[in-house]
């Protein structure tokens, strides 16, 4: 018996990867000259918009393991990007914070990153934007139930 494949044409799941490797590879291209890798923007991103959070909150948010994240904080700290506390005000967690150099290349990493994003938006109307988020999200939400 044969069995069915993905028609790759319709795959709305091959599309997202699709999307997704090349959001991917631009983000690279305006990174790259700044020193930075994707997961060292997410986390400064992340702690920008959620100062204090933990090494497994960021690598939960990067979508990386604590290990790798531990490694990036420990370089970011080392370079001055980032600060952790001496000691947890409970449990484990040492809660990090963005540096005044952190904060400064944040602003050089996030005005490079609104240009990709930018460009990928720049063929979709305001409705069509919207729709994409409102289908994305029940994507997610779906998948995760």
């Amino acid at each position: 018996m044969k069995q069915e494949g993905i028609d790759l044409e319709t795959s709305l799941g091959y599309l997202l990867k699709e999307a997704s490797s090349a959001l991917r590879t631009a983000m690279e291209e305006v990174l790259r000259p700044l020193g930075m890798t994707i997961t060292h923007y997410s986390c400064l991103e992340q702690l920008a918009q959620r100062p204090g959070s933990s090494n497994s909150d960021l690598a939960r948010g990067a979508f990386v393991t604590r290990q790798s994240m531990n490694v990036l904080l420990q370089t970011l700290e080392r370079d001055g990007i980032v600060e952790r506390a001496e000691t947890a005000p409970s449990g484990k967690a040492l809660p990090t914070r963005l540096t005044a150099q952190g904060r400064s290349d944040l602003a050089r990493a996030s005005a490079a990153v609104r240009g990709v994003e930018r460009r990928m938006l720049g063929g979709m109307t305001d409705a069509e934007h919207l729709a994409a988020r409102t289908a994305l999200r029940s994507m997610v939400r779906s998948l995760r139930e």
